[in-house]
């Protein structure tokens, strides 16, 4: 795991080899172990490197046998040594033992298709340099983060926004309209980025450069249309289990220590499974706490380990979110406003004392249905043959609900549900899965701030485009594929690759082999989502491997009493931070707006997460746009 930064260019200048640094050094934390920088003619590539596999021959950058082909990855191919064989017995000649020069010999019997051939999660650069080429590919499901600007005569692209922002050249404009997409959705979904001169390559895509001009190409997407032909949801049990023992398989070869993220629930539970039954050594596994009380799972964490007789570590944390929130602001480069950001930011820095690899169960939920809103919106789909005006009535009463208690209590949810009855498919999950819906950012916005933006409802293709192209049948399959393309690697896969790279631990996540979600895409959709009851093929298949406790309890989530913080100890930071006259929301937003939302919490109302985002949102502008000093890692 790495961190890769560059700049190629196209109009007869040669690359600065001093920017190339300047873009490594603003991502150390990222790879600590070696810097690598390839700078010659008009291309130059750079590389912090984490050594996990090959450890003293696997520098980068990687070239080809005469020098014409260089390449940086971030990342980890998980097939490199059938590769290697298959390479080799063509005839070409390895000087590493690492993965990352599969990927230079590979270009040269692929070409640009090298993509397809490889398993892992990865963003490289790679410069053909007798055709004045680069190609820069991410991986299917987008683990790995990759932001570029193309601006006339250059293109300069890194891992992270504090890397790509070393070149002065790149513009500082704001995109406002991805400003509203984040106030929608906690995050800025790709290709959008918070700045207009700066995109993000989205997953599953290779990018050209050649000649001055960019040619994007998706490579990959799951396929939901072909199911397996089985009246019987057990006999897909063990081959469901095969996938994940052989996902875990893959993801445990290493030359460094490596462990588990252990929460308790089901996925980082079935996870640990699969390793006790791969590792010939005892499991490494770690767990986060917060002193008790229905944020803690640090008991289910424990009961798994004992289980499995793994070296447990436990953290028991009081989180200080003043103390954090700016920190986690400025690694994360643009507004994020998913609070498990917090213990996830935590758990990364104890299980890095210990190893350098960590798998987890990231992607579970969104391949099996875990999630609470699948079945809200499948129900609301079946709801859909009730002729329009009813369903605009009943939406209409239950919109009069007023909120209260936690987010998600059952008339929060029956007000979002029912509140969205009238509207059609897409346009219900993505007022279903908004902080601010439409309606809301409207009230929330000045009259001026309104009017700039305009209709041009770029939030709601974020998800409206994915729901069109989504090839599953079933709505349960719309909303799993929907939420693929979005929210897994806008949010989670964003928020564990910033936290877990900020200490320089590698994350690996078995659920998200492209295999694995293949066979999971191709299970129907009744097996895995019965009536309101949530992943019911992957729980009754882990029956042999898990015991009832930690299969059937609720789903609790990585979370934060963050309702109550609001109301105590972030009371006062939050009003400051927020009603600060020189901040985005006193410049965008309706100052009587805001101070109704933090009153209305106040008082017992739910808008801990919408007044999160806003907070998030003002520290990203004096963290990242207005630094007041060079601030530490």
């Amino acid at each position: 795991m790495c961190g890769i930064a560059g700049i190629v260019h196209s109009d007869g200048r040669e690359a600065d080899p001093a920017l190339v640094e300047r873009m490594c050094a603003a991502i150390e934390h990222r790879g600590p172990d070696a810097r690598g920088i390839h700078a010659e003619g008009p291309a130059g590539l750079g590389i912090q490197r984490l050594r996990v596999v090959d450890l003293e021959g696997g520098d980068q950058p990687i070239y080809n046998e005469d020098r014409s082909v260089a390449v940086v990855l971030n990342g980890e191919i998980y097939n490199f040594r059938e590769l290697r064989r298959r390479l080799e017995a063509s005839g070409h000649r390895f000087r590493s033992d690492g993965d990352t020069e599969v990927i230079v010999h590979l270009y040269e019997e692929e070409g640009v298709d090298c993509v397809r051939s490889l398993d892992g999660m990865f963003a490289f650069a790679l410069w053909d340099e007798p055709r004045r080429r680069l190609l820069v590919a991410r991986d299917r499901v987008g683990k790995k983060p990759l932001f570029y600007s193309l601006r006339g005569g250059a293109l300069s692209f890194a891992s992270e926004l504090r890397a790509l922002l070393e070149d002065e050249e790149v513009p500082r404009d704001l995109d406002e309209a991805a400003l509203d997409c984040y106030l929608a959705y906690g995050y800025v979904p790709a290709p959008l980025s918070a700045f207009a001169a700066v995109r993000k390559l989205p997953p599953a895509t290779t990018m050209v450069y050649e000649g001055g001009r960019v040619a994007l190409e998706r490579y990959w997407q799951l396929d939901y249309s072909r199911k397996h032909a089985v009246s019987d949801p057990r006999e897909l049990h063990e081959p469901l289990l095969e996938q994940l023992r052989e996902a875990t398989r893959r993801r445990l070869v290493a030359d460094v220590p490596l462990g588990a993220f252990l929460s308790g629930g089901i996925d980082s539970s079935a996870v640990v499974a699969a390793m006790a039954r791969e590792m010939s050594e005892p499991v490494k596994t770690f767990s986060i706490g917060f002193g008790g009380g229905r944020f803690d799972e640090l008991e289910h964490a424990r009961a798994v380990a004992e289980l499995f007789g793994t070296e447990h570590e436990e953290l028991h944390v009081r989180p200080d979110a003043i103390e954090i929130a700016p920190k986690i602001a400025r690694h994360y480069g643009e507004p994020f406003a998913d609070s498990s950001a917090i213990p996830s930011f935590y758990l990364a820095e104890m299980t890095r004392r210990h190893v350098t690899v960590a798998l987890n169960g990231d992607g579970g939920d969104e391949s099996f249905a875990g999630y609470t809103r699948y079945a809200a919106n499948a129900l609301a789909g079946r709801l859909e043959r009730i002729p329009a005006p009813l369903r605009r009535a009943a939406s209409s009463l239950a919109g009069r609900l007023p909120e209260g208690g936690e987010e998600q209590s059952a008339r929060n949810r029956l007000r979002r549900l029912g509140g969205s009855l009238g509207l059609e498919g897409p346009a219900r999950y993505e007022r279903y899965v908004s902080l601010f819906d439409a309606e809301q950012r409207a009230w929330l916005y000045s009259d001026e701030h309104r009017l700039a933006l305009g209709e041009g409802g770029i939030a709601a293709e974020a998800i409206a485009e994915p729901w069109r192209e989504a090839s599953g049948h079933d709505r349960l399959d719309v909303l799993l594929e929907v939420d693929v393309r979005t929210y897994l690697p806008g949010d989670l896969l964003t928020k564990i690759d910033i936290a877990t790279m900020a200490h320089s631990l590698e994350a690996r996540s078995p659920f998200l082999d492209p295999a694995l979600m293949q066979f999971a895409a191709s299970i129907p959709a009744p097996m895995k989502l019965r009536g309101m009851e949530k992943k019911v093929i992957l729980r009754d298949a882990l029956r042999s491997w898990l015991p009832e406790t930690i299969l059937d309890r609720p789903k609790q989530g990585f979370s934060v009493p963050l309702a109550e913080w609001l109301r105590t100890d972030l009371r006062e930071y939050s009003r400051d931070l927020l009603l600060d006259p020189a901040g985005l929301c006193r410049r965008r937003f309706r100052p009587a707006a805001v101070e109704t939302l933090l009153a209305e919490h106040e008082a017992g109302s739910e808008h801990a997460h919408r007044i999160w985002a806003l907070m998030m949102l003002e520290l990203w502008r004096t963290e990242v746009l207005e630094p007041r000093a060079v601030a530490t890692a």
